[in-house]
């Protein structure tokens, strides 16, 4: 069984400011825009040395919609940054108006997703983004799981010619993918092999899915791990392939069942192979006020219930 070393945790909402800071110094077409929230963000080196492509909109994150809309038709590639929360349900009519329907080049930047935003509470926590964002056509949606890789799928996306939604976190998580990678959009990596359960994770359950393995590997049970930090468009092959040789899955999210990774792995293999899935997720529920590590236990978003969901799925085979 490969082993993954955490190489220093860290904030993945840093690895997006990290991304920020070099494409500030690499690409001239790049601009920033935030709805007051810039130490959250993480983007002050990108505003102290590009002070002339920031622009802070304040708490009016619709209008910050709106304007990052027109910049593109300047040839600009805005960069929004707020609450993931703030960044889809307060705006979506803008998203889909300004944004997707007219398939404008502007990456939506949401950072404090999920339940690990923590004791904000349910107000600020989004568990029902992805499915959001997934659902507008042409929308391209990513979900990071550590610093390395949401720095990687920064820089990343402002190649790609389109509407994004990156999605990343707020709590320290380890960071264990490697510092040079190269990020392909729509393209899943498999971090581990095995034979008995493929587990399918994205954001910060693919750290989760990699301690659930062990636990599994001392059991007798060998799985192959796939990160999808990419959910659209989803790498079906890489999991029809994994799920060919497994015969079953279990999918790990950060998010509602209903809408989210889960749901999409679910409909190709509805497709093309049906297959017993257990879904590890939030079950149609608002968060709730606590540390993150709190939340993630109470709601069943570890390696523990990752664990048990493996276990289940392989007596359905």
């Amino acid at each position: 069984m490969k082993t993954y070393e955490n190489t220093g945790s860290k904030d993945t909402r840093s690895g997006f400011g990290a991304g920020m800071t070099e494409l500030g110094r690499t690409n001239p077409n790049v601009v920033s825009l935030c709805a007051d929230l810039i130490g959250s963000l993480k983007i002050q080196t990108f505003i102290d040395e590009n002070p002339e492509r920031f622009f802070q909109i304040g708490i009016a994150e619709a209008n910050m919609m709106g304007i990052a809309a027109g910049l593109t038709i300047g040839g600009k590639i805005p960069f929004t940054g707020t609450f993931a929360n703030f960044s889809t349900g307060r705006v979506y009519d803008q998203i889909r108006q300004s944004i997707a329907y007219s398939d404008k080049n502007v990456k939506i930047c949401a950072s404090h997703a999920g339940l690990t935003l923590g004791e904000d509470g349910a107000t600020h926590q989004i568990l029902e983004d992805i499915g959001l964002m997934k659902m507008l056509p042409g929308m391209t949606v990513i979900n990071t799981c550590d610093f390395n890789q949401t720095k990687a799928a920064t820089i990343a996306i402002a190649d790609h010619v389109g509407p994004v939604y990156l999605r990343f976190g707020r709590p320290v998580v380890p960071n264990f993918t490697p510092a040079n990678q190269t990020f392909e959009i729509g393209k899943a990596v498999q971090l581990q092999e095995g034979n008995d359960v493929t587990i399918v994770a994205t954001g910060h359950l693919v750290w989760e899915a990699l301690e659930a393995t062990k636990v599994l590997h001392a059991q007798g049970i060998t799985a192959d791990v796939i990160d999808i930090h990419t959910i659209k468009p989803l790498d079906a092959e890489a999991i029809l392939a994994s799920v060919k040789k497994t015969g079953c899955v279990v999918t790990a999210e950060e998010h509602n069942y209903l809408g989210g990774l889960g749901e999409s792995v679910a409909r190709e293999l509805s497709q093309s192979l049906p297959t017993p899935q257990e879904f590890v997720a939030t079950q149609d529920t608002f968060g709730e006020s606590g540390t993150p590590a709190q939340l993630m236990e109470k709601y069943g978003l570890n390696a523990d219930a990752i664990v048990k969901a493996a276990q289940k799925v392989m007596t359905r085979k």
